[in-house]
């Protein structure tokens, strides 16, 4: 009995010391946001561990090869500026299966580069002259967000509607290949504002809502991101 005793009590010991935190990447940039309460937001992540990289110093740690340091890669930035050492970067980290979370207006990100789009699963549309304007992406602020479950993942696992004061983007591009996670009939959104993609080898989760404090501080929000950055990690090669 003493013996038993003093196996669970090892094996307890060790579990504790092998469950190490996630270790996230979390890059912001371009885009002004709450701080404080963004950074909040992730000090609550008891199993998570973040490094942040403000732009443009991401994109070099990334080149440099510092992703591969991380579990998984958190991006909150709106970016355009990247140069060919940094794109091969990215794609490298793809190739290697490496999980990313893309969040609110990094859609937005790299309008230049078409690999980014396939990356993400979409494209926000900035106003360009070379672009038709019937193509160009809206935005709306301040309203209310109601969504539905479009699959259960364990990314949306425990909901059955959520319901965030944000922005919404609309008539974004979405590529047919991936799988929807949330819905919403806001008819100024898009119809749906989650959803998981692959690409090479890497799972990816973008995720709309995310605007401001207000949302950052919303329970459903917080635990939404959680179960996104703890089911990504399961893919870290």
């Amino acid at each position: 009995m003493k013996k038993l005793m003093l196996f669970f009590l090892f094996s307890s010991i060790i579990s504790v010391i092998c469950a190490q935190p996630i270790k996230i990447m979390l890059v912001t940039g371009g885009h002004s946001f709450d701080t404080v309460q963004f950074f909040q937001l992730f000090d609550q992540m008891d199993e998570v561990d973040y490094e942040h990289f403000a732009q443009p110093e991401a994109n070099k740690a990334i080149a440099d090869g510092r992703g591969e340091d991380f579990d998984v890669m958190v991006f909150y930035d709106m970016w355009d500026e990247i140069s060919s050492d940094q794109k091969a970067a990215y794609l490298k980290l793809t190739k290697q299966g490496k999980p990313f979370l893309f969040l609110h207006h990094a859609l937005v990100s790299y309008q230049k580069w078409p690999a980014f789009e396939d990356i993400i699963g979409g494209r926000y549309i900035e106003e360009n002259k070379n672009i038709p304007e019937d193509e160009w992406s809206e935005y709306e602020h301040d309203v209310w967000v109601y969504c539905s479950i479009e699959n259960y993942t364990p990314v949306t696992a425990g909901f059955r509607e959520l319901r965030f004061f944000d922005e919404v983007y609309g008539n974004i591009r979405i590529s047919d290949d991936v799988k929807p996670l949330l819905q919403t009939r806001h008819p100024k959104s898009a119809e749906y504002v989650a959803w998981e993609n692959r690409y090479n080898a890497s799972t990816i989760v973008y995720i709309q809502p995310g605007h401001d404090k207000r949302t950052y501080e919303n329970e459903d929000y917080r635990k939404l991101l959680f179960q996104a950055i703890r089911y990504l990690n399961t893919f870290n090669k």
